[in-house]
Order: structure tokens, then C-alpha cells, then sequence
């Protein structure tokens, strides 16, 4: 794979390209997932021309993504790669089967995550019916039922979002700390959350949290579909899931 970045020397002999591409990386990095183009020009003070020649570069690496919804720039899988997480841990067989057969009997998009560090890590996606991008989670982890579950368990629940700010999904995404501080007491209070047209307009899903032995929160399961009929489906999909939860937390734990 040929790159761009060398032969671009500053007075002492370092590459200049190699040393702003760095920099807008700790800046994405720093200022979150969704950050735009104009915002990293405006942090690095650099002419708009140069921040979006790194830009496509670092596109083209993978280095850095757009968001599908093309609100901004997140960091890509090769940033992941070279900090080591993108390895998954392992998952026992039995849980995998616990999975599948819940996959059957819901026709839904059924997914397992780690919930831990403030990050939503999904570590088994349903490959028929995958989750959002990531990308999507760290930008608007209030309008994602398992971000909701997360933020529900800390006290700086502010932590979680980017640039510690409410950004909008849609006209249904919570934009109102009250609102959400409200929300968030009540996910703790009845153990579970929803989100309904909140990340992606026709799209609802509910989360889980799942504990381990001493109740300390380990992982989360989710399930997620059409928003048509979502609602009258949620009561029984809440005891689908608090029950494949209650079988995965001595296998996750």
C-alpha cells in the first residue's frame, strides 16, 4: 500500500505531513467521534485546504472514517488495530449458542456487548441484522439503548458523550440533559432501556444490562428492529432478553 506522507520535510528533516496527520488524529481522538472537518481546520489552526488534504488521506488509510450519516469524522479500524483493541475476546461456545437460539425466536437484530470504560464494545453482532456503526454508538451513546444502559450506571454520566455535549441523530434524539437525567433514572430504576426512531428514523431497539455475581455491570444485550409495532413487541421482548440474560451472565462473568 503506497502512502502520501513521505518526502514532505520541514527545516530540521521531519516529515511536516506525517506530524499534522498525528495531530488531527489526537484530535479526533480528543474532541470525539462526529467531529468535522471545519472543527479539526479550527482546533489545529490550519488552512482549511491542508485539514482536508490529511483528511481524505487518513480516509484512504483507514486511519479515519466518515459516519455514515456523514456528520463528521471517527477514528478507523487501523487506529484500533495499532492500539490493540480491536481484538475481541473470546466468546464460549455456550454463549454463542444462547445467542443464536435467541436470534430465532425473535426475528431480531440480537446483539452482545461489553459495556465498560464508558465505551460500548459489541463483541457478537448479528450478522444478518448488524448494529449501527460504532462510530454512530460514541457519538450519540443517548440515543442507543445500550448507551443508555451505561450511562445509567455512572455518576458523570456527562463522561460519555463527546466533548462532554448533547449532539442530535434525528428530531427524536434526547437533546435535553433533564430529560435525559430523567431517563436514565428510570432505566435504573426498571432495569432495562428503550430508544425508538432516536439514533436512525424507523429503526427502535432495548437493552439489558447483564451483572455478574456481585452485581457489578458486565455486558449488555440488545435487540433492535422496524419501529412499526416496536412498542406492543417490547413487553415480551423484555422477558426474551432478561432471560438469555440471566443465562449469559455465569458464562460472561
Amino acid at each position: 500500500m503506497s502512502h502520501s506522507f513521505a518526502g514532505i520535510e520541514d527545516a530540521g528533516g521531519r516529515p511536516k505531513t506525517v506530524h499534522s496527520a498525528l495531530l488531527l488524529l489526537e484530535a479526533v481522538a480528543s474532541l470525539g467521534p462526529g467531529v468535522t472537518a471545519q472543527d479539526l481546520a479550527r482546533e489545529l489552526s490550519l488552512p482549511p485546504a491542508t485539514a482536508y488534504r490529511l483528511i481524505n488521506l487518513l480516509v484512504g488509510e483507514e486511519y479515519l472514517i466518515r459516519l455514515p450519516n456523514l456528520s463528521g469524522f471517527a477514528l478507523g479500524s487501523r487506529v484500533a488495530e495499532l492500539a490493540g483493541v480491536a481484538h475481541q475476546p473470546t466468546m464460549p461456545r455456550a454463549a454463542r449458542a444462547v445467542l443464536a437460539e435467541l436470534r430465532q425466536r425473535t426475528r431480531c437484530g440480537v446483539h452482545l456487548a461489553v459495556l465498560g470504560g464508558r465505551r460500548i464494545h459489541i463483541i457478537d453482532a448479528d450478522p444478518d441484522n448488524p448494529p449501527s456503526h460504532p462510530g454512530l454508538y460514541a457519538r450519540y451513546p443517548q440515543a442507543v439503548a445500550l448507551g443508555k444502559v451505561t450511562m445509567a450506571e455512572l455518576d458523570d454520566w456527562h463522561s460519555m458523550l463527546p466533548g462532554r455535549k448533547l449532539h442530535t441523530a434525528t428530531p427524536h434524539t434526547l437533546s435535553s440533559e433533564s430529560q435525559l437525567r430523567t431517563e436514565l433514572r428510570e432505566v435504573a430504576r426498571v432495569g432495562y432501556a428503550l430508544q425508538s426512531d432516536e439514533l436512525v428514523v424507523g429503526r427502535s431497539c432495548l437493552a439489558l444490562p447483564i451483572r455478574d455475581e456481585r452485581g457489578q455491570l458486565v455486558a449488555g444485550i440488545a435487540a433492535s428492529g422496524s419501529s412499526a409495532g416496536w412498542h406492543e413487541r417490547s413487553a415480551s421482548l423484555i422477558r426474551i432478553l432478561a432471560d438469555a440474560g440471566a443465562r449469559l451472565s455465569p458464562l460472561l462473568s
